[in-house]
């Protein structure tokens, strides 16, 4: 009989993983993000998926979640397209270096290195403003957008986040963008790194993908729900409530983390 982490999920945890794909696809509707700051945490607390798993399932359960939430963001014309473009370039090529750390990077580091970003992405939040928009681009500016694209791209493949918590902040920091464009545009990028990240974690066995389609399509009618909610909220709001959410998963996957590690600790 196939193990539920290594395999599919079992039937008794269908319910909680439909639960996390909806909540994915809120987070990821209301802040831009492809949902996998909740997915990971979800699968691993919740499902007892291995972590390294947990990180390709969360890639491929991304893709339709980030579908869903950039239509409606595309629809009120939320969305800077030639940002995206070269963003996408760096993060298909970022995705490739991500995935390939997957197969042997210790569960700690994935743990903590997860961690580490969401409190870093949450702190610029915090004191970060959304701007009017942006200047035309420079070839410096270009280069740059490349370069967070491609550290934006393994992150992905590493730690099976769409990419939003780094490319937010920074849309909103360098270019001037607000809130809600930066997080459209965000979501646009989100797709192709996802689609490139789950192709090689699939060939690399690091994915469920029963587990990915049930969070995937759990979270599509929540997330075009989260667009909704996103177009009316404030950006310092939006901001705030943002930051506080990666606060709260930073600290509970330390918290787990140290519990795990505890655990394993010798008795003296």
């Amino acid at each position: 009989m196939n193990s539920p982490t290594k395999e599919s999920v079992n039937s008794g945890n269908f319910g909680v993983i439909v639960l996390v794909g909806l909540a994915a696809g809120l987070l990821s509707g209301i802040f831009g993000v492809g949902g996998g700051i909740l997915i990971v945490p979800g699968l691993v607390f919740f499902a007892k998926m291995d972590q390294r798993r947990a990180h390709g399932t969360s890639l491929a359960a991304v893709l339709p979640i980030s579908l869903s939430s950039l239509v409606t963001y595309w629809a009120h014309d939320h969305v800077d397209w030639p940002v995206a473009l070269f963003l996408a370039i760096g993060a298909v090529a970022g995705a490739l270096l991500g995935t390939k750390l997957l197969k042997t990077v210790k569960h700690e580091i994935l743990s903590l290195g997860f961690a580490s970003v969401l409190i870093i992405s949450a702190v610029r939040l915090y004191w970060s403003t959304s701007g009017m928009g942006r200047d035309d681009l420079t070839l410096l500016m270009c280069i740059a957008l490349v370069a967070i694209g491609v550290a934006t791209g393994v992150l992905a493949g590493l730690l099976g986040v769409g990419g939003g918590v780094v490319m937010i902040p920074a849309m909103m920091v360098m270019l001037g963008l607000p809130n809600v464009i930066a997080k459209g545009t965000s979501l646009a990028v989100i797709i192709p790194t996802a689609i490139t990240g789950t192709l090689r974690n699939r060939s690399a066995s690091n994915v469920d993908i029963r587990a990915a389609v049930i969070v995937g399509v759990g979270g599509i009618l929540s997330a075009i729900a989260g667009g909704w909610i996103s177009a009316r909220l404030s950006d310092s709001l939006s901001n705030a409530l943002f930051a506080t959410l990666l606060v709260v998963v930073a600290g509970r996957l330390v918290i787990q983390e140290s519990r795990r590690r505890w655990s394993k600790a010798p008795i003296q």
